[in-house]
């Protein structure tokens, strides 16, 4: 259960060369093909899920649409979004999609503990939501989540809001759900760096998902070439 996945920090990325990337590298991974996780950020682009409805997008302007295979509906991602991709061998790993799911939101939710923000997933819509934000009444979405699975392995994960620019959201029903709040880390008191909140969830991410340890690709080069520039 411990075999270690390679971390890959990717930097600022097209959304599309990125999903591509991923489904390139599920289609030649075999059972000796080590799991990865990705960080990154994505330029603005607003991604439609399987699911997607056409009347959750409202008022695009001039950020891109692209249509994608995770699962969920219609979100957007953009500069100072933490986003991290998972390639996930689940046969290897023991658990189906639902447990890996439940991981990573709790290790979201770990995260956000350590920087005094109080957050809960929810099994009937899934993501992060915190109560009150910013002290405004309701509850606020601050973590997404959307996956997929060809052939027992997973690629997609989770987005992460931490210090960007939240007026995109207000241009779309977030995941779906009409008037939905959303809210980020920098607003509610934790860091505002997207690095800095990489490498705290990657702990928790560790623990939870079962690895033993990590191998980290700090060769740029080589890490860029995983899905070009």
């Amino acid at each position: 259960m411990s075999a270690e996945p390679v971390v890959r920090r990717l930097g600022l990325r097209d959304y599309a060369e990125t999903f591509a990337a991923m489904r390139a590298f599920t289609d030649a991974r075999d059972e000796r093909t080590a799991d990865e996780i990705w960080l990154l950020e994505h330029r603005p682009v607003f991604t439609q899920g399987q699911a997607g409805k056409a009347e959750h997008l409202l008022a695009p302007g001039s950020i891109p649409v692209v249509q994608s295979d995770r699962g969920g509906q219609i979100t957007y991602h953009g500069p100072g979004q933490l986003v991290v991709y998972f390639l996930v061998d689940l046969h290897r790993r023991g658990y189906g999609i639902r447990s890996l799911v439940t991981h990573i939101e709790q290790s979201m939710v770990d995260v956000l503990a350590g920087y005094g923000i109080a957050a809960a997933a929810d099994p009937a819509a899934p993501g992060v939501y915190v109560d009150d934000a910013g002290g405004l009444p309701g509850r606020a979405k601050i973590g997404s989540l959307g996956l997929r699975v060809r052939r027992g392995r997973t690629y997609h994960g989770l987005s992460l809001n931490v210090a960007m620019d939240l007026e995109p959201f207000s241009r779309i029903n977030p995941c779906g759900y009409q008037g939905q709040r959303m809210t980020q880390v920098r607003d509610l008191g934790g860091p505002d760096s997207v690095a800095t909140v990489g490498n705290d969830l990657l702990a928790p991410l560790i623990h939870r998902l079962g690895y033993g340890a990590v191998t980290s690709d700090t060769d740029e080069a080589r890490a860029s070439a995983t899905i070009g520039r």
